[in-house]
C-alpha cells in the first residue's frame, strides 16, 4: 500500500488524512467507438433500486446516457458549466467558463479543453461539468469513455459529489473519484473515496493502476465505477482495480450509499501535481483537450 496526496474537486479545502493505495499493473484494452445501443429507458430521478452487488457486466439496462452527437454547446438539460478561479482551495490557476472554446462537442465528443489565456485574473481557462440538479445516480454502473490530456500540470478528472453536499457539506457527502491523472505521468490513474465528518477530519483510500504500453492520451479507455449497497468498485477497460466498502470509513459514517452526481473537468496546476512549466518548451503545450465520447449509467434489470 502507497499513500498519495489527493486534493479535492470539490471546494478544495482539504487538509491531509490517511489514505492508502493498491498499486496494480493493468494492460487496458479499447474499443470500436460508439457501438449501436439501446434506447434509454427514462428515468428522471435516482433509484434505490440495484442494491445487490452484481459482476460488471451483469449491469445491461442502459437508464441514462450522453452520447454527445450534437454540435456546439453541450446539452443544458444534463450539465451545469461551473465558473470561477478561486484556485478551488488547491491553488490551481484556470478560470472555470461556460464558453465554448472551452467546453462544446464535436464529432461525436464532448471536448473538455484547458487554454492559455487570461481572464479574472487567471492565465489559463478550462471548463468543470456537473449533472448536479439535473440528475442524481445511486446504485448502478457509470461508464465515461474517454481519451485524456498530458503534460506537466495538467489534471484531467472523471468524478463525483453526494448530492446532499449543500446539507452534509464535504466531506460528509462522500466523494467518488472515479478517475484522476496527473498529466506528467500519462500512464497511470487514480481512483479514490473521499469522507470523514468534517474537513479536519478528512480521510481518503484509493488505488492507482497503470497501463503496461503507451499512455491514456493515445487512446479512448472507458473508466467506470459500480455502486451497490455498502460497496464501491472502479474499472478500467472492464478490469476491476479497486474496491471499498463501509469497513474502510469505520469510524466515520458510510455517505456512499446516498446519491451522487458526476462532474468533468480538466484543471490547471496546484499542489496536487505541480504547474506547468514556464521554462522548458512544450513540456506543457496549450490547449489541452479530455474527449469524452460518452457518460452511461447502467443497472441490472
Amino acid at each position: 500500500m502507497k499513500n498519495h496526496s489527493i486534493l479535492p474537486h470539490s471546494f478544495r479545502f482539504r487538509k491531509a488524512g490517511a489514505g492508502a493505495l493498491l498499486i496494480l499493473g493493468l494492460l487496458a484494452c479499447t474499443e470500436e467507438k460508439k457501438p449501436d445501443i439501446p434506447t434509454p429507458t427514462p428515468d428522471p430521478t435516482s433509484t434505490a433500486s440495484n442494491a445487490e452487488a452484481k459482476d460488471y457486466g451483469q449491469y445491461t439496462e442502459l437508464i441514462w446516457s450522453d452520447e454527445f452527437n450534437g454540435s456546439g454547446a453541450i446539452d443544458g438539460t444534463k450539465w451545469t458549466a461551473e465558473t470561477g478561479g478561486s484556485g478551488w482551495g488547491n491553488n490551481e490557476l484556470q478560470y472555470y467558463t461556460t464558453s465554448t472554446e472551452n467546453a462544446y462537442m464535436v464529432g461525436g465528443n464532448l471536448i473538455i479543453e484547458a487554454k492559455k489565456q487570461s481572464m479574472e485574473g487567471r492565465n489559463y481557462t478550462s471548463a468543470r461539468l456537473i449533472t448536479k440538479g439535473k440528475r442524481s445516480f445511486q446504485f448502478g454502473r457509470i461508464d465515461v469513455r474517454a481519451k485524456l490530456p498530458k503534460g506537466q500540470g495538467i489534471w484531467p478528472a472523471i468524478w463525483m459529489l453526494g448530492s446532499d453536499i449543500d446539507q452534509n457539506n464535504w466531506p460528509a457527502c462522500g466523494e467518488i473519484d472515479i478517475m484522476e491523472l496527473r498529466g506528467q505521468e500519462p500512464n497511470k490513474i487514480l481512483s479514490t473515496m473521499h469522507y470523514g465528518s468534517s474537513t479536519a477530519t478528512h480521510q481518503y483510500k484509493g488505488s492507482e493502476t497503470t497501463l503496461a504500453n503507451g499512455s491514456f492520451a493515445d487512446d479512448f479507455h472507458i473508466f467506470s465505477v459500480v455502486r451497490s449497497k455498502d460497496k464501491i468498485r472502479s474499472y478500467v477497460d472492464g478490469r476491476e482495480f479497486y474496491a471499498f466498502t463501509t469497513s474502510d470509513t469505520a469510524p466515520y459514517a458510510y455517505p456512499f450509499n446516498n446519491p451522487f452526481f458526476v462532474i468533468l473537468n480538466v484543471a490547471v496546476g496546484g499542489n496536487f501535481l505541480g504547474n506547468p512549466s514556464t521554462t522548458v518548451i512544450d513540456t506543457t503545450p496549450f490547449p489541452q483537450q479530455m474527449m469524452v465520447d460518452y457518460v452511461r449509467f447502467y443497472q441490472y434489470k
